[in-house]
C-alpha cells in the first residue's frame, strides 16, 4: 500500500513537470535570479546581513528581512502557536507563526521558536527573559518566512541570533599572536587602540593584565593573555619575551616600586635611585618578579613607619610643652536652672 502511494506521488510529480510551460518557467526562474541580485545589491553588510567565517552563505538579519518585505510590498502577521510560562521552574518558551500577505492574499509563512534554556540565556535570570524570548521567536518566524520569497534561502541562511557567539567561538579557535596584538579596545581610556599599542604605553602592561582577568568578552581576555605572553608584538618596538624574560619584573611592579621610593625619597631629601640603591639594586629593570615583590614589601614597611612618625609629629605639635593645654582655664559654675528644657 505504501509502495503504491509512493509510485502515485512520483507519477503526479512527473505529470506536473510534463505539463509545465517551460517558457514560462524559464522566465520565472530568470525573474527570481534578477530579484535575488537586486536584493543582494541593496542590502548592507553587518546591518542587513552578517557574514560568519567558515559558512557558505551570509546570515539574514532582522533589518534585512524588513527591507526585503518592503521591496515586495508584503505585510506580516503573527500568530502565537505555543506559549509556556512556568514561573515555578523559571522556564519560558514561545512558538510563533509569521504569515506574509500581499493585498490580502497569503504569500507564505514561517515558524520561529525560542526558550530560556537556549545556550545564550542559560546563565541569565529567566524571569527577565520572557519578553526577550517572545520577540526572538517572532523575529525568527519573520526571517523564516522572508527567506521563502523568491527562493532567497539560496542567497541567505536562516538568521542565527547568536551570530556574535558563533563569531566569538570561531575567533577564539583561530586567534594567533598577530590577531591578538591587533585587537582593538572599544571602551575606557585606551578606546580605539590595539592591544599592541597599549603595551607601549607607560601603564600598558598593567592595563592589559587587567583586561586578561576582567574583560567581559572572552576573546578579549584571551587576546590580552596572549599579548602579555609575547604574542602580537612581533612588529612592535618591544622585543618578544623569552622564557627567561617571563621572570623579569613587570611594569606594574616597577610602578609600585617607584611610587613607594618617591615617598621615602621626599621624606629624606634623597632621589629615587639612591633609595633603591640602598637595597643594593643597580638596575631595577633587570631584577626578577620575586625580588621585585620582596622590595615592594620592604618599601611598604618603610612608608608605614614614615606615616606613623608623621602622625606622631603632628600629634605632638598640637601641644606646647612649655604651656600645657588648659593652663589658663578658669572654673565655671554650671547650672541647669535656666535651661529651656
Amino acid at each position: 500500500m505504501a509502495e503504491n502511494e509512493v509510485i502515485e506521488q512520483n507519477n503526479n510529480a512527473m505529470n506536473m513537470v510534463m505539463g509545465a510551460n517551460l517558457e514560462q518557467v524559464t522566465k520565472q526562474l530568470q525573474a527570481i535570479s534578477n530579484f535575488q541580485s537586486v536584493v543582494q545589491s541593496n542590502l548592507k553588510k553587518d546591518q542587513d546581513f552578517g557574514v560568519i567565517p567558515g559558512t557558505q552563505k551570509p546570515t539574514l538579519l532582522k533589518p534585512g528581512a524588513e527591507k526585503i518585505q518592503m521591496l515586495f510590498g508584503v505585510t506580516s502577521e503573527y500568530e502565537e502557536i505555543e506559549r509556556i510560562q512556568d514561573y515555578d521552574k523559571g522556564f519560558f518558551a514561545y512558538t510563533i507563526r509569521c504569515t506574509l500577505s500581499q493585498n490580502g492574499t497569503k504569500i507564505t509563512e514561517g515558524m520561529g521558536h525560542c526558550n530560556t534554556k537556549e545556550k545564550k540565556y542559560i546563565k541569565q535570570d529567566p524571569f527577565t527573559l520572557a519578553n526577550t524570548c517572545l520577540k526572538m521567536a517572532k523575529k525568527r518566524a519573520q526571517i523564516d518566512a522572508t527567506l521563502t520569497i523568491a527562493s532567497l534561502s539560496e542567497v541567505f541562511t536562516q538568521d542565527i541570533e547568536d551570530l556574535k557567539d558563533f563569531a566569538q567561538q570561531e575567533q577564539m579557535e583561530t586567534m594567533n599572536g598577530n590577531d591578538a596584538g591587533n585587537m582593538k579596545v572599544t571602551f575606557g581610556k585606551h578606546k580605539g587602540k590595539t592591544l599592541a599599542q597599549i603595551m607601549k604605553e607607560e601603564d600598558g602592561e598593567s592595563y592589559v593584565k587587567w583586561l586578561s582577568d576582567k574583560a567581559r568578552e572572552e576573546p578579549m581576555r584571551k587576546a590580552a593573555s596572549m599579548v602579555l605572553n609575547g604574542g602580537g608584538t612581533k612588529n612592535d618596538s618591544k622585543p618578544k619575551k623569552t622564557e627567561k624574560d617571563e621572570n623579569l619584573v613587570t611594569r606594574y611592579q616597577l610602578e609600585e616600586i617607584n611610587k613607594r621610593a618617591n615617598v621615602i625619597a621626599d621624606a629624606n631629601n634623597m632621589n629615587v635611585d639612591d633609595v633603591i640603591g640602598a637595597y643594593k639594586i643597580k638596575d631595577i629593570e633587570s631584577i626578577d618578579k620575586k625580588t621585585a615583590s620582596d622590595l615592594i614589601d620592604r618599601l611598604n614597611d618603610k612608608v608605614d613607619k614614615l606615616q606613623k612618625k608623621d602622625d606622631q609629629t603632628q600629634q605632638e605639635a598640637l601641644f606646647d610643652r612649655d604651656k600645657p593645654p588648659f593652663a589658663d582655664a578658669k572654673p565655671v559654675t554650671i547650672s541647669d536652672d535656666d535651661l529651656p528644657f
